[in-house]
């Protein structure tokens, strides 16, 4: 079992004693939820997480210095102001944001204002707060600590501790051609090894591609349980795939014809307005499946998709937090 070094702790606990955690109201929380789950979509998010990250919630900052960069494209004042406020509650991917900074010139000469921390000073806090919860078995910060160093034994801690994300990642890592195996199917192996514990850890990018590897094999049952199970977390591409499917536009998998689900599911994409190059996707499948449909088969479908959206998570393309790996 990891144990966390005392010293190592104690210096977090310095590092971070001085600031106040927030406690945010109800409304305040749905905000943010609402906010990352925007984010999340490809779509506006700042009105709602400006609310939570101004009440002093870090995740909800570190949310808000994201999407401001993205509008600009670069590291703006204001963004790099909420990726600090984040950082210096602890939260690790501010860190890895401004360590990751490039372009910073007080940096690159050296002459950074007194009390200004230069991208080198955030990698040393970033890997002196990640490792301490690394060594102490958290598998999220094993993977922010792979993307920090480059290091592929961190990111195999990750997938050996269980966490999802990092299982997946390993994989792609291992399809891109990382790490050594002195048997060449060996990679290929661990690859799928890696995707199946990952779909059955909750996470739907590997739940599509594992569901690619079953499809190869002609597994349709499994291909069929995957894809539904992806598209019950919202993912936007599994939502897409379980919905034409069913609707049999076009039946791929074996899917028994359900249009009034297939309807409902592909309509919900609606909401993305474009978000993620979604919308020719709908526009073209929605009618597809609209012509095989009586009036009254459009109006029960159209229920479906309220009852769904009530009961399911909201969708999402799943971005990754550190911005930069595969969607």
């Amino acid at each position: 079992m990891f144990r966390t070094p005392i010293k190592a702790m104690a210096l977090i606990a310095l590092i971070f004693s001085t600031y106040a955690f927030a406690q945010l109201t109800p409304d305040q929380e749905a905000a943010k939820k609402r906010g990352i789950a925007l984010f999340n979509q490809y779509k506006t998010a700042e009105p709602e997480l400006r609310i939570a990250a101004e009440a002093g919630d870090a995740e909800a900052q570190f949310y808000l210095g994201e999407e401001l960069r993205l509008q600009k494209q670069r590291m703006t004042t204001e963004s790099q102001k909420w990726y600090e406020a984040s950082a210096s509650q602890g939260n690790y991917y501010a860190m890895f944001k401004l360590a990751t900074t490039t372009g910073d010139l007080c940096s690159v000469i050296n002459q950074c204002p007194v009390g200004t921390k230069k991208t080198s000073d955030w990698h040393e806090l970033l890997i002196k707060t990640a490792e301490p919860l690394a060594l102490n078995g958290s598998g999220e910060a094993m993977v922010v600590l792979y993307n920090a160093t480059a290091n592929v034994e961190w990111l195999k801690k990750a997938a050996k501790a269980g966490y999802a994300p990092g299982q997946w990642l390993l994989a792609t890592r291992y399809a891109d051609g990382e790490d050594t195996f002195l048997l060449p199917w060996k990679r290929k192996d661990a690859e799928e090894e890696l995707l199946k514990s990952a779909s059955e850890g909750g996470f739907p990018k590997a739940m599509m591609e594992y569901s690619t590897i079953l499809s190869e094999r002609n597994d349709l049952e499994g291909v069929r349980y995957w894809l539904e199970a992806a598209a019950k977390t919202g993912y936007v591409n599994g939502v897409s795939s379980y919905g034409a499917y069913v609707a049999h536009t076009p039946d791929k998998v074996g899917y028994p014809i359900d249009l009034i689900k297939g309807y409902a599911l592909i309509s919900q994409l609606q909401e993305l307005d474009g978000g993620g190059n979604i919308q020719s996707y709908v526009e073209a499948k929605l009618p597809a499946i609209a012509e095989k449909m009586t009036s009254t088969q459009i109006e029960e479908a159209k229920k479906y998709a309220t009852e769904w959206k009530a009961t399911h998570p909201p969708l999402s393309f799943f971005p990754e937090k550190l911005g930069f790996w595969t969607q």
